[in-house]
């Protein structure tokens, strides 16, 4: 058994897809209508064959709550890991990205969190 979908709820699909391709640099994978809405994956286009992340609607009420009160307390929705935590740092900033933590070694990691404009604070990690 492997991993091979895993999701973010988003407040609005095609602004987290400007966000995640365009300023976080990952790739399209799929983009299937699906009603009011779509099956909307991305990959790192350093393993674009490897797991997918779908940006999935909040439009759940209780998605919107468990949001809410995870941004609340700083709490990041997922983390991806980074080479350089300090160069992607420089990146993102230079991009206009907002950083609720600067990069602060943990333990065996230097971890940032950002706001992804979609409701989510995310977490970028290098290990030592």
């Amino acid at each position: 058994m492997k991993i091979v979908v895993t999701s973010i709820l988003v407040d609005d699909q095609a602004k987290a897809h400007a966000f995640y391709h365009h300023v976080l640099g990952f790739e399209p994978r799929h983009d299937i209508p699906m009603g009011k809405y779509r099956w909307l994956t991305l990959t790192s286009p350093n393993d674009p064959n490897g797991v997918e992340l779908l940006l999935e609607p909040d439009a759940h009420p209780a998605a919107k709550t468990y949001k809410a009160a995870l941004k609340q307390d700083g709490i990041p929705a997922t983390s991806f890991g980074v080479r350089d935590i300090q160069a992607e740092y420089e990146r993102l900033c230079k991009a206009g990205v907002h950083f609720t933590q600067s990069p602060t070694p943990v333990g065996p990691v230097t971890v940032a969190v950002f706001d992804d404009t979609c409701g989510n604070l995310i977490q970028i990690a290098q290990r030592h």
